[in-house]
């Protein structure tokens, strides 16, 4: 998730005052049909980003000029700028009071809004827990259901956020109070799993830092084992590190200070709490710098870990055993197909892999054009990020074959050693592809596995700085990206009417940075696996449920798909409204159900610290755990009934707002929209009628939208 809407666009509201901005927007009013109408030659204008205007401009300059490459045309439009007079007008009653709303701010250009949602959806997910789930479900196999999953699951449901949120401008709550009143709860619980989320998410970002800055020492402190001082005045390697490994007990004893459980935090870790302020503070730097740092830090955030990947993708294809370890993840074990559980962590990873019901995609689209191809860019990025995953697979399996092959060469010699000595006792077994499955997701693959690795590249600390600062630029987008979701929900609210934007993401920001002090401890990276395991997945699914439910069964696919081909020009598929209607509800409905089952069943556990064996046991989470992550549950999705309920007996829990301003009549005299007439398949398959009802949907409660005529 790279930059936020705060830090990658235009803001009007500080370049001219707004009665000036009221002003241009009327004139800009006036010609906009001038500027959306057909070329001679029937060409489709394209959309343009900026902030004076709400849809389509970017500046106000004397004369700015639109061309499509695509087809060859250039359509120069002459601004005039607005006389001096205009300022005061408003002043005079001149200027009507049923005009467009205050200007919401618009990305500056097409690449860097590309920019933000790549990086918005490429986060560590892709680099070390898509490898971990391929290896261990089938390897080659495993991308079968894969892409079935993104097919049915994660482009329809993305699309349907880039769409909205274009089509609405609003951000979540906005958008789904306006589909109906009763919906409210969807934007509100996806702003309350957007702070969760964020919240613990910082963590990984303030590892990365620790590690980070670890990495220019030499040699590296977990390339071996420290040494203990005891009574007698003489020194030794502890005794831990070397039942365990240096990596391992880096990262479990020296940077997370670990206890051996949940329920005994033991000592308070100071490193990781300044670590945490840091990374807070970064954060909260790059949301309000605006537009002095926007193009910097979105190409860094979200170009730089693929430079990072390239290199480490021909450092480590020149390595021996890479060929192994690609294989050992893409060999296809096809008997794996017929485990369900197999399906359900395609499933799961595809939707969070792509970071749908966060409410992030929302607010990110609703700063696009009103004639933006959302269409493409849905495409576009979805498919970014899954070649984003498979190549990342290929660079860690790379690596991981070339450290499990270093490890089954010391075997081997180790074994001849004792074979020489005439020792054949308790001789060491020695299998490479043993050693090739001893992967790890999450943590396990990036703090201890991968940086045994870099242990033995030549030039450690190069390789070292280069992994954490991809780490830490992938986790910091995909950060930016979760709070923009919270930031312009509350925004759009209005709780706070008279805190401005900066002030907000402040107060956001401090409050996270003093609750993540729960991680500073011993217990700390349980709490966190706790609150990864629970807050993160659960909720979102039923969200994103609820999304398409709203869309197909109260908005109504047919007027959706209208709204998307006066938007874009060209009508969704069949398909795509066949998946937003049924496929892709059905198959949310069945992972929550198998998730659920799963759960019940195999029970949930945490892997906890034992230091006698240098290694994680599995222990079941304490009571408490599991009502707290009970009520992180219930926290997030009790909102979408509260709503409904609240509303239906006249409480109002979110004020309704009017709806954004847009130009409906201006896209669609420019795109040539006609009234579409329901085949008979989608009369079959939807329930439309011909009077232009559609069957099988709820009533819709939402605001009526005010048509702007060009007069106003």
């Amino acid at each position: 998730m790279a930059n936020t809407a705060q830090l990658l666009r235009r803001q009007s509201s500080r370049d001219i005052p707004l009665r000036t901005q009221r002003s241009i927007d009327v004139l800009e009013l006036r010609e906009l049909k001038n500027k959306l109408v057909r070329s001679d030659t029937g060409t489709r204008s394209q959309p343009v980003y900026g902030a004076l205007n709400q849809g389509f401009v970017s500046d106000v300059s004397p004369e700015s000029e639109i061309h499509n490459s695509q087809y060859g045309y250039n359509h120069k439009t002459v601004v005039p700028k607005p006389p001096a007079v205009t300022i005061f007008e408003e002043e005079e009653g001149i200027i009507p009071e049923n005009k467009p709303e205050e200007q919401r701010e618009s990305w500056d250009n097409k690449l860097t809004f590309l920019l933000a949602t790549i990086g918005y959806a490429v986060g560590l997910g892709n680099v070390w827990r898509f490898p971990y789930l391929a290896q261990k479900n089938g390897g080659g196999a495993f991308l079968v259901p894969y892409f079935i999953m993104l097919c049915i699951q994660g482009i329809p449901i993305f699309y349907l956020e880039l769409a909205i949120g274009q089509r609405l401008r609003k951000g979540a709550i906005g958008v789904w109070c306006q589909i109906s009143p009763f919906m409210g709860g969807i934007g509100i619980s996806s702003a309350v799993v957007s702070y969760i989320v964020a919240l613990y998410y910082n963590t990984i970002i303030a590892w990365c830092l620790i590690y980070l800055l670890h990495s220019f020492e030499s040699p590296l402190p977990w390339a071996g084992c420290p040494t203990r001082l005891y009574s007698n005045f003489t020194y030794d390697h502890e005794p831990e590190c070397i039942v365990s490994s240096p990596t391992q007990y880096y990262w479990y004893r020296s940077t997370l200070m670990i206890s051996t459980s949940v329920d005994d935090p033991e000592q308070f870790n100071y490193h990781m709490a300044i670590a945490l302020i840091i990374s807070w503070f970064l954060v909260y730097i790059c949301m309000v710098q605006g537009i002095t740092s926007s193009g910097k830090i979105v190409y860094m955030t979200a170009i730089f870990p693929y430079v990072v990947l390239i290199i480490f993708f021909f450092r480590g294809i020149t390595l021996k055993g890479a060929h192994d370890g690609v294989a050992h993840l893409f060999t296809p074990r096809w008997e794996t197909l017929l485990d369900p559980v197999v399906w359900l962590e395609a499933g799961t990873q595809i939707f969070f892999s792509l970071g749908l019901a966060f409410g992030g995609l929302i607010a990110f689209s609703s700063y696009n054009p009103a004639n933006n191809n959302c269409y493409r860019d849905a495409l576009l990025v979805s498919f970014t990020n899954c070649g984003t995953s498979l190549f990342a697979g290929v660079v860690v399996f790379s690596i991981i074959g070339f450290k499990a092959h270093s490890t089954f060469d010391k075997c081997l010699s180790e074994k001849k050693s004792m074979m020489d000595r005439n020792i054949t006792h308790a001789l060491p077994e020695c299998d490479l592809q043993k050693e090739l499955a001893n992967s790890a997701s999450g943590t396990g693959l990036a703090f201890i596995i991968f940086t045994e690795a870099i242990n033995q590249f030549p030039g450690a600390q190069l390789w070292a700085v280069l992994f954490f600062l991809m780490l830490f630029t992938l986790g910091i987008d995909s950060q930016f990206g979760t709070l923009e979701g919270v930031v312009t929900s509350l925004m759009d609210m209005k709780l706070f009417p008279n805190l401005s934007k900066e002030h907000l993401v402040g107060i956001l920001c401090g409050s996270c940075c003093f609750i993540s002090m729960c991680f500073a401890h011993g217990a700390g990276s349980y709490i966190f696996q706790l609150m990864d395991s629970f807050a993160g997945n659960f909720p979102l699914l039923i969200i994103a449920l609820f999304e398409c439910i709203s869309i197909s069964y109260v908005y109504g696919v047919r007027k959706f798909s209208d709204d998307i081909e006066m938007m874009t020009g060209s009508r969704p598929s069949i398909y795509w409204m066949f998946c937003w209607k049924y496929l892709s509800p059905a198959a949310m409905i069945t992972i929550l159900i198998a998730s659920l089952y799963q759960l019940i069943a195999d029970g949930s556990k945490y892997p906890a610290w034992n230091s006698t064996e240098g290694n994680t046991e599995q222990k079941d989470w304490p009571h408490w755990c599991v009502v707290f992550a009970f009520c992180l549950i219930l926290g997030a999705i009790l909102w979408i009934p509260i709503v409904a309920m609240c509303r239906l007996f006249g409480l109002k829990i979110v004020e309704d707002s009017d709806p954004a301003w847009f130009p409906t009549e201006e896209l669609k005299e420019a795109h040539g929209i006609i009234p579409h007439e329901p085949t008979e398949l989608e009369r079959s398959l939807f329930c439309f009628n011909m009077d232009g009802t559609e069957g099988m949907c709820f009533p819709k409660y939402g605001l009526p939208e005010k048509t702007l005529h060009e007069d106003e």
